[in-house]
């Protein structure tokens, strides 16, 4: 073996130790671009640290998505605004920059079904994703769940640790099904700890003066609010469902005899 073949061993030896396996992989062609580029250590090396960085970006990337839990890949460009004009694109563009997390402002849509809520939560989720923020996605319901399973198993302090950690907390679907004392009360300990040290975005199909008939407690209620409300940004969304516009226009389809498909 030459000289110069042991020292390009030795170097993939030192990749793969240090754990620069897409580096590694890409050094025979970085050598063959260096010798055709007549380039220099430095821009060799660069350009050969380079493909470890986006490798290392996409796998972080990919862990930040499989933590979020997104129940879609809806994104803020696959929003129909001109289909809903009571929701402010301007000021959903400006959310989309994340410089709400910032000072751990919260983010409320409120309106009936079907309005594009959660479609517009998860949207801003993923912004907050491919900004190298931890996000992640439930419902109320499911929170309430996981809340009364860590209670029973001596799990608590656990779980709201892992409700406190996330940059972003996005809360589905809160006032769609009644909530019991104990579930009211695990989410206003999740809320609570998260007061200005994290950002919530919440929907809900019911208004803030009807959460008392959510909770059956309108102290409780109170208290979610005063802390959601605090620095928050608020959409009041009207108007009719998605889903029920698209039933009613392939209803139309089917009755002038086109394909649904």
């Amino acid at each position: 073996m030459s000289a110069t073949d042991s020292l390009y061993q030795q170097l993939r030896s030192h990749l793969a130790y240090l754990k620069l396996a897409a580096a590694a992989e890409a050094l025979p062609a970085a050598l063959d671009r260096a010798h055709k580029e007549k380039q220099n250590p430095t821009e060799f090396l660069e350009q050969l640290l380079a493909v470890e960085v986006e490798a290392t970006e996409a796998r972080r990337l990919a862990g930040r998505m499989r933590f979020a839990n997104f129940p879609t890949p809806w994104r803020l460009e696959d929003f129909d605004f001109a289909a809903q004009p009571s929701v402010d694109e301007a000021l959903m563009r400006d959310l989309a920059t994340c410089r709400f997390t910032d000072d751990a402002t919260n983010v409320m849509f409120i309106g009936p079904p079907g309005v594009g809520k959660t479609m517009l939560a998860t949207a801003l989720g993923h912004a907050a994703v491919d900004a190298g923020m931890r996000v992640y996605y439930c419902t109320a319901a499911d929170l309430a769940a996981r809340c009364r399973k860590a209670a029973i198993e001596g799990r608590w302090a656990t779980t709201m640790r892992f409700y406190a950690g996330p940059t972003v907390l996005i809360i589905d679907e809160l006032g769609y099904l009644p909530m019991p004392a104990d579930d009211a009360n695990a989410l206003f300990q999740v809320i609570s700890q998260r007061y200005l040290k994290g950002s919530i975005i919440l929907t809900t199909n019911r208004g803030v003066g009807s959460w008392g008939d959510i909770f059956d407690d309108t102290t409780v209620a109170a208290a979610m609010l005063d802390r959601l409300l605090h620095r928050s940004v608020v959409f009041n969304i009207t108007g009719d469902s998605y889903r029920l516009r698209e039933h009613q226009a392939r209803n139309r389809r089917l009755s002038k005899g086109d394909d649904p498909t």
